[in-house]
């Protein structure tokens, strides 16, 4: 009998031939080694998809097709997983050599669906704090390089919504935690996972878009849109609050 696969590793990656064979190698370099790994490109035309092939003996699936945002890519990654535990890692992060075998120690000792892993940004992100969750939802490290989740439970939850151009992780979790309340924690300071692109899409997207994104998934999700102004004009007004207090310090 072939032994189960315990980790789907899902790279997502359009036109960063800087960045990808180093994500890569990364994966290919886990002490860990019971794992598939899985690489959806978004039609790249910048020397990508020569790069990825230059490791197709070692990558168990590589789709390169035009998709409609990075979601979309991960979605077709997690439909092509066999794994026990899905595991998304985009273009320019990195792990560190021992990650899903801290992982594995994780899912092994504790009855979880979901692990945040710790993430060395500027610095190591770590903490999982869902009681935040109806004021912030940026509770958690980081999606890439730190989430790992069950299988049969992303089934439960669903996929991405590719209607969100940004934070429809925001969304996913948001069903995870609140309407399927399913169990999660993080790994210690101490245990990092990865290394996170600071240059990568979310350095891009300006904090005022972010809190657009961050009501339109409340708002989705069912919650109040009196109160949802509120937190709105609270976030923009926190924004404002920090940039004076830079100017004059």
């Amino acid at each position: 009998m072939n032994k189960k696969i315990r980790f789907s590793i899902i790279t997502v990656v359009k036109n960063d031939v800087k960045n990808i064979e180093n994500t890569i190698k990364s994966v290919l370099n886990q002490s860990f080694k019971n794992y598939e790994y899985i690489i959806i490109d978004g039609k790249s035309n910048d020397g990508t998809v020569k790069v990825v092939k230059k490791y197709k003996k070692k990558i168990c699936k590589f789709i390169s097709e035009k998709d409609k945002n990075l979601w979309d890519g991960i979605n077709k990654g997690i439909k092509k997983s066999k794994g026990e535990i899905i595991f998304i890692l985009n273009s320019g992060d990195l792990l560190l050599k021992h990650s899903l075998k801290i992982a594995n120690k994780y899912f092994a000792k504790f009855n979880i669906d979901f692990l945040f892993g710790a993430v060395k940004k500027n610095k190591i992100f770590y903490q999982y704090e869902p009681e935040k969750i109806f004021y912030r939802l940026n509770i958690y490290p980081s999606h890439s390089g730190s989430f790992f989740i069950k299988s049969d439970k992303q089934k439960e939850v669903g996929l991405y919504d590719t209607n969100f151009d940004y934070c429809s992780d925001y969304d996913l979790f948001y069903r995870m935690i609140i309407k399927k309340k399913m169990k999660g924690m993080s790994t210690k300071k101490k245990e990092i996972i990865s290394k996170f692109n600071m240059h990568g899409m979310s350095s891009r997207v300006s904090l005022l878009k972010f809190y657009f994104y961050e009501m339109k998934v409340r708002f989705k999700n069912g919650q109040n849109i009196i109160y949802l102004a509120f937190l709105f004009f609270l976030k923009i007004l926190n924004l404002f609050r920090n940039k004076v207090i830079r100017i004059f310090s």
